[in-house]
């Protein structure tokens, strides 16, 4: 048995969308099928699609939304005047009609979700008291320089193949840099690389990336988008500490080292495999090294010429290294 990977079209509600579509093939027959693992990802690429084009939130998203009001599943149904189960339906995976899209959307703003309470009368006694507590807290914490400077730099970024349909987590990006300053201390250049093959190596396998970072082609490789500014941020909030060396060619070298522990709590077991896999893979490899195994991408090679458009996570299922 191999694998076979071509471009098919694949169609969900009435619309049609290529994928990378992935099947086992027996060489002696010439059968072909999906494993389990083959057909989610087949299915990811294909929903992953959908959701870009009309906007529709992920899982993850939708459950997160509900969560920060401390509301039950079958509460925040009411709020949005869904069915009673309609929520749950969406938290486990169900992709919502983009009407519903829509409103789960403009309740994840704390203001508008302050006015959908009142229109609905879905919620009374302390329950609204609890909701309208929180509203206003996320509110106040919205209006702090941090969550502003975050969102600038990295969650401001809309969902979509340009951030590998993850949705761009500033903690988990973090994290990532922390892994492998704690495991490697690379020099600046390196580490942007192990980032780039940890989140793209990722959506190879899942379809989806580690951070939901966009990455950029410059003639260095592959780089994160805002990285000099994200580290400069990093070392300023004492997460990172930074050692400088200027070389014999006048050029400087920027070497960051952890100021606390990595945090594996952030990420799922698979996640946590891909980012030892890269550790492992790449511990021994000269920044040189790496600069110029990351020319070997095609996704770097065409996205170098168009140094203003990310590179597209689809070039993930031609990674060579």
């Amino acid at each position: 048995m191999f694998v076979r990977k071509e471009w098919r079209d694949m169609t969900f509600r009435k619309e049609t969308f290529k994928v990378c579509f992935h099947t086992w093939k027996c060489e002696d027959t010439g059968e072909e099928f999906e494993d389990e693992h083959f057909a989610q990802l087949n299915y990811n690429q294909v929903i992953n699609q959908y959701r870009e084009k009309y906007n529709i939130p992920y899982p993850d998203e939708i459950k997160s939304i509900r969560e920060k009001y401390d509301l039950s599943a079958i509460k925040m149904s009411h709020v949005l005047g869904f069915g009673d189960n309609t929520y749950r339906q969406y938290e486990a995976g169900e992709v919502p009609t983009q009407a519903n899209a829509r409103l789960i959307q403009m309740a994840a703003d704390p203001r508008k979700f302050l006015d959908m309470i009142d229109l609905s009368h879905a919620l009374e006694g302390s329950a609204l008291e609890k909701a309208r507590r929180n509203a206003e807290r996320l509110i106040d914490k919205a209006d702090k320089e941090e969550a502003v400077v975050i969102s600038y730099l990295f969650d401001g970024k809309r969902r979509s193949r340009f951030t590998g349909f993850g949705k761009p987590n500033f903690e988990k990006f973090v994290e990532m840099i922390i892994y492998f300053c704690t495991n490697q201390r690379p020099w600046k250049t390196k580490l942007n690389k192990l980032l780039f093959y940890a989140d793209f190596t990722f959506f190879k396998e899942y379809g989806v990336s580690i951070s939901g970072s966009e990455y950029y082609a410059i003639d260095m490789g592959p780089v994160p988008d805002n990285f000099n500014s994200i580290f400069e941020h990093l070392t300023k909030t004492d997460l990172l500490k930074v050692y400088n060396k200027i070389f014999s060619d006048g050029g400087v070298g920027e070497r960051y080292l952890p100021a606390r522990e990595f945090n594996d709590k952030l990420f799922e077991e698979p996640a946590l495999k891909i980012l030892q896999s890269i550790n492992d893979k790449f511990k021994d490899f000269s920044t040189q090294e790496m600069i110029d195994l990351s020319h070997e991408e095609i996704g770097w090679q065409q996205s170098f010429d168009d140094s203003h458009r990310p590179i597209d996570y689809l070039y993930a299922f031609e990674l060579k290294n």
